[in-house]
């Protein structure tokens, strides 16, 4: 990596001259920049494959857009998200992310569908959704 990539790093992570270069005495960060090229073309996309019942009216086919690097993608996604299905989602984005850092192709990931912390109606809760986690490349 060279010195201007980890000034703009720096930069962006608002770090000191000190603290940059504590980031940098950990080699496991600049193993995990290594790879950040191979994240930045990619989406991560949760999409919602069963629905019932859901206050916050998520519906089969509703999708959460993240980066790569698992930031949410708010202008793609519905109006109105759930925090028990983005907690869960949160999981699933994490997974898909520590796969790709570690050089892997995340669509192959063992787990790739999560539902909602809300149990749904036969079990006490409201309603209850499934999500399942895929990587695009981003367009």
């Amino acid at each position: 990596m060279s010195e201007k990539d980890l000034k703009n790093i720096q930069t962006i992570l608002e770090f000191t001259d000190e603290e940059m270069e504590q980031f940098k005495a950990n080699p496991k960060n600049l193993e995990i920049l290594k790879m950040t090229p191979n994240l930045i073309n990619k989406t991560i996309v949760v999409e919602v494959t069963e629905s019932h019942g859901c206050a916050s009216m998520h519906k089969v086919g509703d999708k959460f857009y993240f980066t790569g690097d698992g930031n949410l993608l708010t202008k793609l996604c519905p109006n109105r998200m759930c925090m028990s299905a983005l907690s869960t989602a949160g999981g699933l984005v994490g997974n898909a992310v520590t796969f790709m850092w570690a050089g892997r192709d995340a669509n192959e990931m063992p787990f790739t569908t999560a539902g909602c912390s809300d149990v749904g109606l036969q079990c006490g809760g409201w309603g209850h959704i499934v999500m399942n986690v895929r990587v695009e490349d981003r367009k």
